[in-house]
């Protein structure tokens, strides 16, 4: 069995010591490394490439928000769940939009965080509700159209529907009756015509453009988006 490899960055040390010891203790997962600042995780992914990367917003010396944009840069297939205390909605929009994949509160349980490491790992996009609502609500008045007049075939319309309902690739493959491959190429099609980041982005522009009812982003799938 593969081992998810996961990079800590938090510079809470009873709090990051008390997490990598509860990561540790799981058969399917390896902690590559720790940081206590965004400079110290940067160097860390650039040399162990984890899977996922858990990350606080607010640190000294490089925070969080500044170090997102640049670790999707350097490693760009490492996904990035954000694990903070700070629910700001300034904080939660500005971390989507630089590239974060998850956001969770350090409130969630040891369940919720286990279950947020898989789904990044497998490119999912797990938010708690109260995270959901606040990027719903940032988006929720639909545009009217593609401002960029961007053309999608009926399976790339489909394929954002469904990632903005909260769909994984492997129901989406299950309800448009087609493989995980065929819908990993539409979401990698759709990324490439929106130049967006990531399928969280994708599912806030399928509100924002009107493909699916803000009430219904992430209902399906919680606490995916």
């Amino acid at each position: 069995m593969k081992k998810i490899r996961v990079l800590v960055a938090d510079d809470h040390p009873v709090f990051r010591d008390g997490l990598i010891a509860n990561l540790s203790a799981k058969s399917d997962i390896e902690v590559v490394g720790q940081a206590v600042d965004g400079i110290e995780a940067l160097s860390l992914a650039q040399q162990t490439r984890p899977d996922v990367i858990l990350l606080d917003l607010k640190m000294p010396g490089q925070d969080g928000l500044t170090t997102i944009p640049l670790l999707r840069e350097s490693v760009p297939d490492a996904n990035i769940l954000v694990l903070t205390s700070y629910a700001a909605n300034e904080d939660i929009v500005r971390a989507v939009k630089v590239g974060a994949l998850g956001y969770l509160l350090k409130d969630t349980t040891g369940e919720q965080l286990l279950t947020a490491i898989h789904e990044v790992a497998r490119g999912n996009a797990p938010f708690q509700p109260s995270v959901a609502r606040t990027l719903v609500q940032e988006v929720s008045q639909p545009s009217g159209g593609s401002p960029t007049g961007i053309k999608f075939t009926k399976r790339e319309m489909d394929t954002i529907r469904l990632i903005g309902c909260g769909k994984s690739n492997k129901e989406i493959a299950l309800e448009l009756c087609v493989d995980e491959r065929t819908v990993a190429k539409n979401v990698s099609r759709v990324l490439r015509k929106t130049n967006l980041e990531n399928r969280v982005q994708i599912a806030l522009f399928a509100v924002r453009e009107g493909f699916v009812d803000p009430r219904r982003m992430g209902s399906e799938s919680p606490p995916l988006l």
